[in-house]
């Protein structure tokens, strides 16, 4: 590992600090080093808050020491007035000679702008220092921002025979996670703006999609109800947490935490319902259930990632689970005693 690779690895790590709280902006971190020492670290902690370089700075006792430093940021400096001022006028502004970067921000106000300044400000600027880990990092805010849609995660638990519950009218579903991979899921919707499920899933389970085994934001609450005739006492409607219902006619607002969205069901719904949560700046979508969602999704090849919980219980029938290519599983890895398998539909531009 050469020495820029070092410090722009220290900046992934700082960055991850951010994932829960950042969005949409992207997780950033940054190092500054004087003649082979740190004496400055900082990440984007919260969206709307200073940006990864300004804290960095800040966090530097002698800013004497700036002018003979490198700063190493893992996305390109903003050069733009957003809800805060320019890093790359500060970095200019501070005199730090040399600035390395992770990889070009492919946001459409920046996307190389802030590398252009920082050069004809006369800066030595070194460009694509682990340039694929920068990109991983970013993931959702490089597809939300170049394919116009969220990043799409699709999540589901099934039994070794490949069933995800029995056939049931009503009753309790079959339980086939345990405790702990039930805290990982509620990890994964902490991490996500938004979650979705269809109709017979919020009927059949009456979910909450809340984020409760774990420690973090509430996702907004997504359902599809094409005749609007799921009951209206289910707890996707406790108006305790913000919550979009996809239907055919938008009837008047029940309370100010619920909004129907209307949708042309003679089409196919899930470019519009991307086409809705892009305008509505939801950058990551967890997709729960049920499996002709799921399915769905797959067949159309609107998804990013999926995490399948294979538990070891046996079914011998039911609701069969949704279906991946096999090329797409990337990793198996046992967690808590169940195995997770990790798939990896990449469809953004390297």
């Amino acid at each position: 590992m050469t020495k820029d690779e070092k410090y722009i690895s220290r900046c992934l790590q700082l960055a991850y600090n951010g994932l829960c709280n950042t969005a949409p902006n992207p997780m950033v971190g940054a190092v500054i080093v004087y003649h082979d020492t740190i004496i400055g670290e900082g990440y984007h902690i919260r969206c709307g808050e200073a940006h990864a370089e300004v804290n960095a700075i800040r966090s530097v006792k002698d800013e004497n020491l700036l002018k003979e430093s490198t700063i190493y940021v893992s996305l390109e400096p903003c050069s733009h007035y957003g809800k805060t001022p320019p890093c790359a006028d500060l970095i200019i502004e501070k005199r730090i000679p040399k600035v390395v970067i992770g990889c070009i921000d492919p946001y459409s106000q920046v996307a190389g702008k802030g590398i252009e300044k920082l050069r004809k400000a006369g800066i030595e600027v070194t460009v694509g220092v682990l340039e694929e880990e920068c990109r991983h990092l970013i993931r959702r805010f490089i597809t939300f921002n170049t394919l116009k849609r969220p990043y799409i995660t699709l999540k589901w638990a099934e039994s070794a025979d490949g069933f995800i519950d029995i056939n049931r009218t009503g009753g309790k579903p079959i339980i086939l996670s345990n405790p702990l991979t039930s805290m990982l899921v509620h990890k994964k919707r902490a991490e996500h703006d938004a979650i979705l499920v269809g109709r017979h899933t919020a009927l059949l389970d009456n979910p909450s999609l809340s984020t409760r085994n774990w420690y973090g934001k509430h996702p907004v609450r997504l359902v599809i109800d094409k005749e609007l005739t799921l009951p209206r006492d289910l707890e996707l409607f406790n108006g305790k947490i913000k919550t979009f219902v996809f239907t055919r006619e938008s009837p008047c607002q029940p309370n100010a935490l619920t909004e129907y969205i209307s949708l042309d069901f003679n089409k196919d719904i899930l470019p519009q319902i991307m086409e809705v949560l892009y305008q509505k700046k939801i950058q990551s979508l967890l997709v729960e259930g049920g499996s002709i969602l799921l399915q769905s999704f797959i067949d159309s090849g609107l998804w990013d990632e999926a995490f399948i919980e294979k538990a070891p219980l046996r079914l011998n029938n039911g609701i069969q689970a949704p279906s991946i290519q096999k090329k797409h599983f990337k990793l198996n890895k046992i967690y808590f005693g169940r195995e997770i398998m990790h798939a990896v539909h990449s469809q953004i531009q390297r």
